[in-house]
């Protein structure tokens, strides 16, 4: 029997009522490109010659599968964060012994590290958004993802890094102040290079969510509950007075490196916090296993919108479409339908090296979030 919805109406500004989280596979060309680049044997107006083109035939393709906002697909990135990070002034990338871990998985060794005091002049990334903002045209919504500042302050205290970050910020408060700053000031270059719909990704959250983690580290005396109050608050100094035509909004997952996952648990543990204080217009969620727990959680839900990313961006495997409907059924009894949407739980390549499928797989994804979407929301 076929799940029916009510009084539903179509949305026309971000979060679309059939969105993405932003990153997609990268074509065989850039990686080649990028090894080539690595090597010398190009130059990096060679690179960024390649990945132009790719990314005009990116969004082409969005556009062609019904998106209403785009992204550069992250094409020119290797990593969903460190990438933006090493684009600030008083950090550098940095190589260590060990890289982050996942499920049967280790990533590659690289971090950021802080060289002096935080600051961001001239981001590169904003120029890499001006140009997807020129080919985005009249009938798409170019829109920007970048690391969350919780994001970047996990990455400056850990385990790796908390002496060095010391050796710049032995006070702790400074040190949120200085990045709040600068994601503010980032902000304000984006805005002003025409960006009206930013989106932080943050998986702090998702590591909140795993019990095991917060276990582990309790047992060096840290208390859970304080360290997420810090969070949402340097999220919030962050974004705080940003202009009020620009729509920001937040990705929560739990890891998505390879087509594995990094934690485990739902919401419940931080949901008053996250989703009752941290002042985003929206909320990008993972909700495709059931790793991400119950729909509950989301009853701390203020005026937001809320995307439910019940479809996996890490198997080519398609989900039932009265399945999910009836998913959407559910979490409406926490959200009302109309602040509700629908999206992958992440995006298809966190990092370059992607989930394990392929590009037509990955666009077969989108319209189906497109086609069940249609069906829920008329």
């Amino acid at each position: 029997m076929s799940v029916t919805f009510e009084n539903t109406v179509v949305r026309n500004a971000p979060p679309f009522r059939w969105d993405i989280v932003g990153s997609f596979l990268r074509p065989q060309s850039i990686k080649e490109a990028r090894t080539k680049y690595e090597n010398k044997e190009i130059s990096q107006n060679d690179l960024h010659k390649i990945e132009n083109e790719e990314i005009i035939k990116l969004v082409e393709m969005e556009k062609k599968v019904g998106l209403k906002s785009v992204t550069d697909g992250e094409f020119r990135r290797s990593w969903w964060h460190l990438d933006f990070m090493w684009g600030l002034e008083g950090v550098k990338k940095h190589v260590i012994e060990k890289g982050y871990q996942f499920n049967g998985l280790e990533t590659r060794a690289e971090t950021a590290q802080l060289t002096g005091k935080i600051s961001s002049k001239n981001h590169p990334m904003v120029k890499h958004f001006k140009f997807l903002k020129s080919i985005a045209g009249e009938d798409a919504i170019a829109r920007q993802t970048i690391p969350a500042p919780a994001q970047f302050l996990a990455e400056m205290q850990r385990r790796e890094n908390k002496k060095i970050t010391e050796s710049f910020y032995k006070d702790l408060e400074e040190l949120i102040v200085d990045i709040a700053a600068a994601y503010r000031d980032v902000i304000k270059q984006f805005y002003e290079a025409g960006c009206r719909n930013l989106q932080l990704d943050d998986c702090t959250w998702g590591m909140f969510c795993d019990t095991d983690y917060w276990k582990s580290r309790q047992r060096e005396n840290v208390d859970a509950g304080e360290i997420a109050k810090l969070y949402a608050r340097v999220n919030n100094e962050a974004i705080k007075d940003h202009p009020k035509d620009m729509i920001i909004t937040m990705h929560v997952c739990r890891g998505n490196y390879h087509s594995t996952w990094a934690s485990s648990g739902g919401y419940e543990s931080i949901a008053e916090i996250l989703f009752g204080t941290v002042a985003v217009d929206a909320f990008y969620l993972e909700y495709d296993s059931e790793r991400a727990g119950g729909f509950e959680p989301l009853r701390f839900i203020k005026n937001q919108q809320v995307v439910l990313g019940l479809i996996t961006s890490k198997s080519p495997k398609l989900e039932d479409k009265e399945t999910v409907k009836a998913r959407i059924k559910e979490a409406s009894k926490y959200v009302p339908i109309n602040q509700l949407c629908l999206s992958p739980q992440c995006g298809f390549a966190s990092t370059e090296e992607g989930n394990i499928l392929t590009e037509e797989e990955q666009w077969n994804k989108i319209r189906l979030v497109k086609k069940i979407a249609e069906e829920v929301w008329k």
